[in-house]
């Protein structure tokens, strides 16, 4: 049911993936106006952030789980509503931001119950697999966005992700866990600034987790805003529907499956370092295809490419964490990785989004490509190179 909630959730989720673009380039016209709309939700998601691993440390994370898909689904569920009456641009950028922010919620507490379904040697495997259906899901969920939002608008493929989330919090209300959703605060409690420190201080303490986190917000800086660039580049560059556009994001998720099914052979064979660094390097290399494509189909190869790749590699740094962290830290920690991992992100999109609309596609996605490889090829300096996987921390 966990397994299937999830999935639900990624259908809806590629649903707004295509039509909060759409919206804005229909009403507006503008590249750059998409690229601030992402950018506010970055923001709003790493300012979320720095709550986000307290609360899921203090609170039953089942309960919460649900409650952050019902809020989402009342969110998602005003614009259709709203823009039955016309276009309200500004209503994005109120909902937009609040949505993230509460998913930056529901994301911290996923990663933490994912401990209590499956044992610690299966954890990449679970990963894998539940990045995989979900992926699988992501294949359906851009290619219906596509056409219903072609028939009957972007506005109404919003709805869908409304609806989403209301039955996804159904699925979540039936699952339960094999061990508690409200570990103990071992004494923690009682300073705000010490609960919302402590996450970070276990990263900067980790050699791993600590030069991951840093190349981690410098790879989100260069790549957080290119869903914004391949709805522009499939639109404006190649001239292309809403449905292509759907059909493209459709058949880039099939990356993400792909990457997500061999993550865990991968990192028994290749090792953790490999594995991460191969990821970043290839992902680097895809990006920068991706502007210099002159048709759809070698857009959504590329883009399939870049998403196997970040699959691997984010699927293996997340399962590292889970892997390392202890339990009654792993919401500070997650929500400390995420919200250091993002606090530029929002920037980035604006500023890849700008770069693409002032210099062309292919400029942007080759600078940012070139500077992901650059990533991987600093991380052989860090402790990330290490072949084997950290060990177990037992505390």
């Amino acid at each position: 049911m966990f397994w299937a909630a999830i999935a639900l959730s990624v259908v809806g989720d590629s649903f707004a993936l295509i039509a909060l673009p759409l919206l804005v380039l229909h009403a507006t016209g503008s590249v750059a106006r998409m690229g601030l709309l992402t950018g506010a939700g970055g923001a709003a998601s790493v300012a979320a952030g720095v709550f986000a691993g307290v609360v899921v440390d203090r609170l039953d994370r089942r309960k919460l789980l649900i409650a952050c898909d019902l809020v989402r689904m009342v969110l998602y569920a005003l614009i259709p509503l709203a823009w039955l009456a016309g276009p309200r641009i500004w209503l994005l950028y109120l909902v937009l931001p609040l949505a993230e922010a509460v998913g930056m919620v529901f994301s911290v507490g996923y990663v933490t119950v994912v401990r209590a379904l499956v044992p610690a040697d299966r954890m990449t495997e679970a990963n894998g697999r539940l990045n995989a259906t979900a992926a699988a899901a992501g294949v359906v969920g851009p290619l219906c966005a596509g056409v219903v939002a072609s028939w009957f608008g972007a506005a109404a493929a919003i709805g869908v992700d409304a609806a989403s989330f209301g039955v996804s919090a159904a699925c979540m209300a039936v699952v339960r866990f094999r061990g508690p959703t409200r570990p103990d605060g071992e004494g923690e409690r009682g300073s705000v600034w010490r609960e919302l420190s402590a996450g970070a201080a276990f990263l900067r303490s980790h050699p791993v987790l600590r030069s991951l986190t840093v190349l981690l917000s410098a790879f989100a800086f260069l790549t957080l805003g290119l869903d914004d660039l391949i709805v522009y580049h499939v639109k404006h560059d190649l001239g292309q529907g809403d449905s292509a556009v759907g059909t493209v994001f459709g058949i880039a998720a099939l990356g993400t499956v792909a990457g997500a099914l061999t993550v865990a052979l991968l990192r028994r064979v290749l090792g953790f370092g490999a594995s991460w660094i191969g990821g970043v390097a290839v992902s680097g290399v895809a990006l920068a295809a991706v502007g210099a494509t002159g048709g759809t189909t070698a857009t959504a190869v590329a883009a399939a490419v870049f998403l196997a790749a970040v699959s691997i590699a984010g699927t293996c740094s997340m399962s590292l964490r889970q892997e390392v962290t202890p339990e009654h830290l792993l919401g500070r920690v997650t929500s400390a990785f995420w919200t250091i991992h993002y606090s530029a992100a929002p920037l980035g999109a604006a500023a890849l989004t700008w770069a693409a609309q002032h210099y062309g596609t292919a400029w942007a996605c080759l600078t940012a490509g070139s500077c992901c490889v650059l990533i991987a090829a600093l991380a052989l300096l860090t402790p990330v190179r290490a072949p084997g996987r950290a060990p177990q921390t037992s505390t």
